[in-house]
């Protein structure tokens, strides 16, 4: 039986061939365990399925995987739902715990991608020793550094329209009516955080947080900072070449 509780039987033949091509590709590209450290806006979201994909890696993103746990009802999940029930917030054991279990996954045979952790410098301590215990360390933590200034434009220009999820931006892709979406006419709205307000405030505590924790890895030898202002076919080339080193 397959995993997802379908006999092998029953899955088309292409869509094993080409589960079997992507995997007999996957198993020449070298391992990579990656960070990916960036404020709201920087474009990790983009660039994140790219690396996925190209390296073979499993995506972990702490807030998803805590979810996932909870509602599994693992052993960890059930201790972070009593805590959350608490509203307290979960430990920093637990979320690397979770993180341990996640990573011994099929889809995370060839290494993973974090993003969202971690965010000081005890849980990079915390997350260190348990990869020690593993036998593997981080290969490289990409800062995708951008100006706050640029932040600000990218952010605060953005309009959606909410039942459909299309987004706008009033310089880079702005809707051939302003304030009105193309295809329905139908007002668009911008998110309550997409202010400068609400923008400046998590910059500076993004900041504040993470400043510690990137010195701790560009300490350690394996931070490469990236040009996050660029388009992002050229940030994709730049992590690309980052990568191959």
């Amino acid at each position: 039986m397959a995993s997802s509780g379908v006999a092998l039987d029953d899955i088309p033949s292409v869509d094993i061939m080409t589960e079997l091509l992507r995997r007999f590709k996957c198993s020449s590209k070298p391992d990579k365990r990656l960070i990916l450290v960036g404020p709201p806006g920087c474009g990790k979201g983009t660039q994140s399925p790219i690396i996925k994909d190209e390296y073979c890696l499993c995506h972990l993103a702490t807030g998803d995987m805590l979810r996932a746990a909870v509602s599994a009802k693992t052993p960890l999940g059930i201790k972070a739902k009593e805590a959350m029930e608490k509203g307290e917030l979960v430990s920093d054991d637990l979320v690397v715990g979770i993180i341990d279990e996640a990573m011994k996954k099929p889809s995370c045979q060839k290494g993973f991608i974090l993003d969202g952790f971690p965010r000081t410098v005890v849980q990079a301590q915390k997350l260190d020793e348990m990869l020690v215990k593993q036998g593997v360390k981080i290969d490289k933590v990409l800062d995708f550094a951008i100006d706050d200034s640029i932040l600000e434009e990218r952010i605060t220009g953005r309009w959606i329209h909410p039942s459909s999820g299309r987004t706008y931006h009033t310089k880079f892709a702005p809707p051939k009516v302003p304030g009105v979406d193309d295809v329905t006419g139908e007002p668009l709205m911008q998110r309550k955080d997409d202010n400068p307000e609400v923008l400046k405030s998590r910059l500076a505590a993004f900041h504040t947080q993470t400043k510690p924790v990137i010195d701790y890895y560009g300490k350690k030898g394996v931070l490469a900072q990236l040009h996050a202002e660029k388009p992002p076919n050229v940030v994709t080339t730049e992590v690309q070449k980052v990568l191959s080193q």
